[in-house]
């Protein structure tokens, strides 16, 4: 179809669905035929500067990185230096950081870039030592340690940083001349800061640890150069260019059919048209991507807020049409307008006030019922705000609406924690775990509880 429709679909709706789910900064870019035809900034990088979203404005990738980690590793692949199912220990010369665990000598460049290694997304804080949680190769389970471990064979094979590897390999040769790995100081006066759910200002990321799974700093623009090299295999053999855009494993037949992973890239593949798609999240930043190799059409969006993915329906509905299974897969949910409007209520008035007109509300059903998450986020919000009863009226509501959710007798466990109500505290922890025995966090928190430190 003709995309200038695309073009003016976006326009007309972007405006709409920033303001309805309190997006305040969002950059895209639009492809056709293997072509940039339309790149665009909305709203703010800063809430509170009011500083204006241009097409120079840079947004974190997240984990859109991951897929240009994937083509550095397929590059090298190519140069003969890696093979995709060689275990990654015989290159490393080491276990890395597992430790008793014979299955690292199962862990290939293949089973990191379709996220069936066995290691956790990310190991618990601190920790020296990476968990392989099942055999490699039984299933998918997204992971972004595998994507460092990667990153760290790649430099011993080439003898370079990691970063400077994708800058020569990726970066310069794609003319991706405002994207970064890390964060540099040629972005302080056009680095997007991220936002929370209520549309505030969190904070700005600087950091400059590379981090082969989520540290790009990109444009719009940048990236789509990007995509279209993955549209046409540039620079890539043909036949890993295929493996890449090829099915490796389903994500879950049965929660997601039509949603599979290539090489360093989810796919999705309906009716027999395939295209290739990420998203990114870092909490209070997010972004997404997809494109068609064989129409050569696709669409990038990047935000500065923690609602940006609630909106990606309605991006990919205007920008390319079809069906677009990954969506209900990640299941972001639609931004509910009664939010802002409770939390507001919950800082005017309290919460037990603002709870007792939210019930009536709903009762009445004026509106919709705030999810768990949002609840969550509130009630964290709070917290954090030294509002500690507060908190806990609107930690104990979710375990009212939601009496199996582990998290949310943990949180009310933490609600009480920071009251100093240790025996409360305890008491919720223990119903947290009994609900889901993998919350590590809990058991964590019984022991310092126990041993006397808060």
């Amino acid at each position: 179809g003709d995309k200038s429709n695309a073009v003016k679909a976006l326009q007309k709706d972007i405006p709409t669905l920033m303001k309805d789910a309190q997006i305040p900064g969002l950059s895209i870019a639009l492809i056709e035929n293997g072509r940039i035809i339309w790149e665009a900034g909305y709203g703010v990088s800063n809430a509170d500067t009011r500083k204006p979203v241009t097409r120079m404005t840079i947004f974190e990738a997240a984990s859109l990185t991951k897929v240009v980690t994937c083509y550095t590793v397929l590059k090298l692949v190519d140069q003969g230096k890696i093979n995709l199912d060689t275990p990654l220990n015989k290159y490393l010369g080491n276990n890395y950081d597992v430790v008793n665990d014979d299955r690292i000598n199962l862990i290939t460049a293949r089973r990191v870039l379709t996220h069936s290694a066995g290691f956790p997304n990310w190991r618990n804080d601190g920790s020296k030592t990476l968990p392989i949680n099942f055999n490699p190769g039984e299933r998918f389970s997204y992971s972004g340690e595998g994507f460092v471990y990667l990153s760290r064979v790649a430099e011993k094979l080439t003898g370079m940083k990691f970063e400077d590897l994708v800058k020569r390999t990726v970066l310069e040769p794609l003319g991706m001349t405002s994207s970064n790995f890390t964060w540099v100081d040629s972005y302080k006066e056009i680095g997007a800061y991220r936002h929370d759910w209520s549309g505030k200002v969190s904070f700005r990321n600087e950091g400059r640890d590379p981090n082969a799974a989520a540290s790009l700093r990109t444009t719009a623009e940048d990236y789509a150069k990007f995509m279209i090299a993955i549209m046409n295999g540039t620079g890539l053999k043909e036949s890993t260019w295929n493996e890449m855009l090829k099915p490796q494993i389903a994500v879950n037949e049965k929660t997601a059919p039509g949603v599979d992973w290539g090489l360093g890239v989810g796919l999705e593949i309906t009716s027999g048209v395939k295209d290739f798609w990420h998203w990114g999240d870092q909490g209070d930043s997010k972004c997404y991507m997809t494109g068609y190799p064989d129409s050569k059409n696709g669409v990038v969006y990047f935000t500065n807020s923690n609602n940006g993915l609630s909106i990606v329906r309605e991006i990919l509905k205007d920008a390319l049409g079809g069906p677009h299974p990954a969506p209900d897969w990640l299941n972001y949910e639609k931004f509910n307008p009664a939010l802002p409007v409770f939390y507001q209520a919950v800082l005017d008035k309290g919460a037990k006030n603002a709870l007792d007109d939210y019930h009536d509300k709903l009762s009445k059903k004026q509106i919709q019922p705030i999810s768990e998450s949002s609840l969550n986020s509130i009630g964290y919000v709070l917290l954090r705000e030294k509002k500690i009863d507060d908190a806990i009226l609107i930690f104990t509501e979710n375990t009212k609406v939601f009496p199996e959710s582990s998290n949310a007798w943990d949180s009310l466990a933490e609600g009480y924690m920071n009251k100093g109500e240790n025996e409360l505290a305890i008491k919720y922890y223990q119903k947290s775990l009994a609900l889901n025995p993998d919350n590590n966090n809990a058991t964590e928190m019984i022991k310092k509880i126990q041993s006397g430190n808060k």
